[in-house]
């Protein structure tokens, strides 16, 4: 709560004086103006965060709900109330042998509008069961692969007819720990449904981080947040398997030019990727190429649209922000 009231009043502070809005928009291709408008702005909503991550806009809430990872909390945002602690713990509660209090990363609504977690400390994918989150109890959707403990569950996302695809890094346990701790040998990229279980998709890269859908959902678009192969790999969609990986995006070129890896990444209705990379939110159209830089002058670590794709919201290192689009 003393981390809500420090960025509230963060908040106010730079409002007041004028100063909430930072960073810059770098403009490679004047088809950026088509979602961006030229005289749009990085807005500051909340500060104060150790590791912001995992926008996802609720509209029965009609706010956004995002994690600070290192702090084991969710917070609620909300234009009518501002910033409110939502969620804690949420998403290390002693469920799995773990070596950091780490929180829930990637946020998701399933079709029924519940709130489903990637529980790194937990090591799993999770629902909450009510959205009375005074006694807040997780149902675990799954945390084994073939007997063994997931790595850390990073981020997600859902088919429309309800298949949840999910990353899973090992981010979630401490570098000393991950020879004791870590039981798998890779790091995956998975499927899992309630009448499926689970299925491993793909485990060739070395970081999947991000994932999201082209509109149709015959592309998977994955980040891999590695220095060394930083790129976005795309694969295709067919009956239910990942096929002709190949690299979407590479940006090698990129990683001198600003802070953070590629992390997390929203697929715009127009078709038009919004990932958070090197220097800040990527916007990439469907034929990789890139269009510009939203840069907030900090390693972002994802965004995500509200219903109406009136904003973008991003979460920057310590900070929650938006942009106004088209």
């Amino acid at each position: 709560m003393a981390k809500s009231i420090v960025s509230l009043f963060l908040f106010s502070f730079l409002t007041l004086y004028g100063q909430n809005n930072v960073g810059e928009i770098e403009r490679l291709d004047p088809a950026l103006e088509l979602l961006i408008p030229k005289n749009a702005s990085l807005e500051i909503l909340a500060s104060g965060f150790s590791w912001a991550e995992g926008p996802v806009w609720v509209p029965h809430l009609n706010g956004v709900i995002f994690t600070d990872v290192p702090q084991n909390t969710a917070y609620l945002w909300t234009e009518k109330d501002g910033l409110s602690v939502f969620l804690k713990p949420s998403g290390m509660t002693n469920h799995a042998p773990h070596s950091a209090n780490q929180g829930a990363n990637g946020l998701a609504l399933n079709a029924q509008g519940d709130l489903i977690l990637c529980q790194h400390g937990d090591r799993r994918i999770a629902r909450l069961k009510e959205w009375d989150f005074k006694q807040a109890e997780f149902e675990t959707l799954v945390d084994h692969y073939k007997g063994k403990w997931l790595n850390s569950p990073n981020d997600l996302v859902f088919t429309a007819k309800g298949d949840l695809f999910f990353t899973d890094p090992p981010y979630g346990l401490k570098k000393q720990d991950r020879d004791s701790l870590k039981e798998l040998s890779f790091n995956g990229i998975y499927k899992w449904s309630q009448t499926s279980g689970l299925t491993l998709l793909d485990k060739t890269l070395s970081r999947p981080n991000g994932i999201a859908f082209s509109a149709d959902e015959k592309t998977v678009y994955v980040g891999n947040s590695d220095v060394t192969n930083s790129i976005i790999a795309a694969f295709d969609l067919v009956n239910g398997k990942l096929t002709n990986r190949r690299v979407f995006f590479d940006a090698k070129n990129l990683i001198r030019k600003g802070p953070g890896l590629f992390d997390g990444l929203k697929v715009h209705s127009s078709g038009v990727l919004f990932a958070t990379g090197p220097g800040g939110v990527l916007v990439i159209d469907s034929e990789g190429k890139h269009l510009g830089t939203l840069r907030p002058g900090k390693a972002t670590a994802n965004c995500g649209f509200d219903a109406d794709e009136k904003y973008l919201y991003l979460t920057a290192s310590n900070m929650l922000m938006r942009i106004k689009l088209k």
